[in-house]
């Protein structure tokens, strides 16, 4: 593999794993020790050649489709990601328990997943509204909607919503 191969590769492995809002240690934590910090970030900095075999269940792990990964492959050109979805966490404490009951429980599990309690923000993935958005009866736009109402989330989550369902 040519190291600016390797270099590109480790970008597109370090951008998936900020998207998801992992830091390596986090990745380390996530996965139980599977994938020690030091080796994800020698893949990310191209200093180590990754195996076909590790590359597929590291997209597994940040579960994402290997061609994610992959150098040269940007899927629809997509220039700049899509905003971050951010969760208020402090404003989310204010919206009474019967509308927010079920965001509420759903981010005590990432935090709790992530070992992640700074109690102010919370970012969460796509696939993460379209599991809360199953969980509300609604679609994703219109829980972003919601969401933005109870300013738990920023107005510019609806361009990340909007980026991703045309996707």
């Amino acid at each position: 593999m040519s190291s600016e191969y390797a270099k590109q590769l480790g970008a597109k492995l370090r951008a998936i794993r900020t998207q998801q809002g992992l830091s390596l240690h986090g990745v380390e934590e996530k996965s139980q020790g599977r994938w020690k910090a030091v080796v994800v970030g020698s893949y990310e900095r191209g200093d180590r050649a990754v195996t076909v075999q590790r590359l597929a269940e590291l997209a597994d792990f940040y579960g994402v489709p290997v061609q994610e990964l992959l150098p040269g492959t940007t899927p629809g050109g997509a220039a700049e990601p899509p905003p971050k979805l951010v969760l208020d966490l402090e404003r989310l404490a204010h919206v009474p328990v019967e509308k927010a009951g079920p965001l509420q429980r759903y981010a005590a599990t990432i935090q709790s997943q992530r070992g992640d309690y700074n109690g102010k923000v919370l970012s969460i993935r796509q696939d993460d509204l379209r599991t809360l958005a199953v969980i509300y009866d609604q679609s994703p736009s219109v829980l972003t909607e919601q969401l933005i109402s109870w300013g738990v989330l920023d107005a510019d989550a609806r361009r990340a919503v909007a980026t991703h369902e045309e996707g």
